[in-house]
């Protein structure tokens, strides 16, 4: 039988935001630090920008790790 760990509850989970929009953080890390975060899979992206980030990612980062 599995019995459910309970879960301690943090005084300061009231702080926390709610709702998290993704793209609001990373137009805000864009603006205010250059930081860039971006998916060789972002759809808005055409082939050539998509192969470009696929290579910026393996050259700084390594290829994909599968399994």
């Amino acid at each position: 039988m599995k019995i459910p760990v309970p879960r301690y509850h943090s005084p300061l989970g009231r702080f926390q935001a709610q709702t998290t929009d993704l793209e609001a953080i990373k137009e805000e890390g864009w603006q205010d630090q250059h930081i860039l975060v971006v998916s060789e899979n972002d759809k808005r992206l055409d082939f050539i920008e998509r192969e470009f980030v696929r290579q910026l990612g393996e050259r700084l980062y390594g290829r994909k790790r599968h399994g």
